[in-house]
Order: structure tokens, then C-alpha cells, then sequence
């Protein structure tokens, strides 16, 4: 039986995509307009086609001769939609009609299976409208839905991520999202055995830790041998002796008055600015983790690139393309791998259940 194939547009570093590869799925071409993220793609899915262009100039039938491709997915950018980034959750941010082209690719290629992926906030955002806009047009084009936010933490990620999904075929197959793991992986587990690094770590390779690590590591390690991309910002002396008041599961609020001095109302800051990870629980969520200064759990440092990836549950052999800002943003903007595959084994599954 041949492999299945999908097209992931909005593709990002490839988080989506590995989930469906190691699910079973052939990704054939991928679509990402930003250079760094496309070469970030290229770098680790060889064999797929990668189009670095603005999808709205795309040709979506030029991409297959025939309209068998089994699945399309992908998550439009999300800065509208967040809750996160209230100067551009409104309706004249031009990402916010980004979901037209989803829409534009789903109609024109007619694959059997959609996965549509985005924040949460998307649900109540416009009061809701744009959600039944997006859901009415998929449906009005013949496909039948199943939607809802998932928590990254339930399928295996060590982080507390919450993303919504909406899945859908052609074919009236009732989708039901795969049941929730029982093992909650922490931070520790996570990242324990990644090497012991000093704040603003540049250093390319380095040995693990000659410690046991957890099956979570493991599965990480990937068989790898050396800990790769141990990159680490930079912060200021001042910034250090911020982080050295804040214990685990603390924030901002644990810094004196007096060292927070250039804050003009620190009662404005974000509740995840200077939040130090808990080592015997699920990460909060990976976005922007440097401009959040997220502290590692035991360390006066911010999380490396190889930290920040393995609470996204990317393996080590992942390597990230461009300077250390791009490749934050990435890390932060991509869909836990481990969530996706548990999705997309769920389609694999229900699928081979209703062949006829």
C-alpha cells in the first residue's frame, strides 16, 4: 500500500510535520515564508519540497498533478488571535486573514484529511465569528469536523501548552481527538540530563550529563551522543541578580522594588515575565521564552536552544538555522512534535478503520 501523503503549509521549523512523519506520513511539499524557519525545515525534512514564498502567491493545483494528497495541514500565523499580544489582536491585523488561504488550499486540492492548528484564543476571538467563519467554509466545501484545545502536557510533552485543533475529511468519518496520556512528563525528566552551562553558552557540542536519563531523554537523545546547539543569551549583570531571587514556580513579583527601578508600574508586567521553571512539573509554555526571560530551574541563566527544544519535545537531532533570535522564535512558535504525532496517528488510525 503506498505511504500516505501531506502538504503542510504555514510550516514554520517543522513541528507539525515531524508529528506526521513519524506517525507514517509522507510530507511532499511544505510552504513557509520566512527564510530562516524554511532552511530550518529543509535542514531536517530532506526529502520534502520546501517553497519559501508568500502562500497567497502559490498555486495550490501546481503543487500535485492529482488531487491524492491525503491530508493537508497547517496553522496560519497566530499573532491575531493570541491573548497574549493585545496590539495585534484586532480584525486589521493582515495575519488574521491568513486562514483564507487555508481555506483557498483545502478547497482547490481536495485532500481527504485537513488538520487546521492555531492558538486557543482563536476561539473566543471576534466574539467567536471568525471560529464559525472558518468552520462554516470548511464545512460549506464538504468536510466534517471535529474540533477542540488540546494540552500539550497530556500527550507526552513537558510542557503546559494549549493548542486548538480543528480536523476534518470528506469522507463523513467521525474524527474523535486520541484520549489523554496518564504519565506527565516534568522538567527534569526533560532536560536533567543536558549539560550544565553558564549563562550566555555558546558552545556548539557538548557531552550529556553522566547521569541516567529518563525515558523521556532517551527518546530525545535519539541515539545521539552529544548535546547540540547549547546556545544561551546573554543577559546582563543586573538580569543575573534579578533570576537569583526567584525560586522555582516564582516570578517577577519575587524581585525587590529596587532592582525592578527602570519598570515605571510593576503591577503591568505579564505573570510569566521572570517565572523560573518548576524541575518536578511540566514547563509553562515555551513561546517567547527569552523575551519572557524564563529562568532555568536551577541555574541564574535563561533556557538553551537544546533546553527550549526539549520542552517542545524536538529531538536532539533537530538543528535549528540562524541566529539565536530566529531561532527562539521557532522553537516558541512550533507545535510540540509529540502532540502532533499523537493527532495524526489518531487520523491514521480512524482512517484504516473506515476503508471500504
Amino acid at each position: 500500500m503506498p505511504q500516505k501523503t501531506g502538504i503542510d503549509i504555514f510550516s514554520g521549523a517543522g513541528g507539525l510535520s515531524l508529528g506526521a512523519e513519524w506517525a507514517g506520513i509522507r510530507v511532499s511539499y511544505a510552504i513557509e515564508i520566512e527564510k530562516n524557519s524554511a532552511e530550518t525545515y529543509q535542514r531536517n525534512h530532506p526529502n520534502t519540497n520546501v517553497i519559501i514564498n508568500d502562500i497567497r502567491d502559490i498555486n495550490p493545483k501546481k503543487l500535485t498533478k492529482e488531487n491524492k494528497t491525503f491530508i493537508l495541514f497547517g496553522g496560519p500565523p497566530c499573532q491575531g488571535f493570541s491573548t497574549s499580544n493585545r496590539k495585534t489582536r484586532n480584525e486589521k491585523n493582515s495575519n488574521n486573514s491568513l486562514f483564507q488561504e487555508f481555506l483557498r488550499f483545502v478547497s482547490e486540492l481536495s485532500p481527504k484529511w485537513i488538520l487546521f492548528e492555531n492558538v486557543e484564543g482563536i476561539v473566543n476571538y471576534n466574539n467567536g465569528k471568525t471560529l464559525k467563519q472558518i468552520k462554516k467554509s470548511l464545512m460549506d466545501i464538504g468536510y466534517h469536523l471535529s474540533d477542540g484545545v488540546l494540552y500539550a502536557s497530556d500527550y507526552g510533552v513537558p510542557q503546559k501548552r494549549n493548542r486548538y485543533f480543528i480536523v476534518g475529511n470528506n469522507v463523513g468519518i467521525d474524527f474523535q481527538f486520541p484520549e489523554p496520556q496518564s504519565l506527565t512528563i516534568t522538567v527534569n525528566d526533560a532536560i536533567g540530563d543536558l549539560p550544565l552551562i553558564e549563562n550566555g553558552c555558546q558552545e556548539e557540542k557538548l557531552p550529556y550529563r553522566k547521569i541516567t536519563p529518563s525515558k523521556y531523554a532517551t527518546q530525545m537523545r535519539n541515539g545521539n551522543k552529544y548535546s547540540l546547539q547549547n546556545y544561551v543569551s546573554q543577559s546582563m549583570p543586573h538580569i543575573v541578580e534579578r533570576f537569583s531571587y526567584i525560586k522555582q514556580g516564582e516570578n517577577w513579583r519575587a524581585i525587590p522594588d529596587e532592582l525592578m527601578a527602570n519598570y515605571k508600574n510593576k503591577s503591568r508586567c505579564h505573570s510569566g515575565i521572570y517565572k523560573r521553571l518548576v524541575a518536578d512539573k511540566p514547563s509553562v509554555v515555551i513561546s517567547n521564552y527569552r523575551k519572557n526571560m524564563l529562568i532555568h530551574p536551577f541555574s541564574n541563566r535563561g533556557l538553551s536552544v537544546r533546553e527550549a527544544a526539549r520542552l517542545q519535545s524536538f529531538p536532539d537531532d533537530f538543528i535549528f538555522e540562524g541566529s539565536i533570535h530566529y531561532i527562539q522564535q521557532q522553537i516558541g512558535n512550533a507545535v510540540p512534535p509529540l502532540l502532533a504525532k499523537a493527532i495524526f496517528e489518531q487520523i491514521l488510525k480512524l482512517d484504516k478503520k473506515n476503508e471500504f
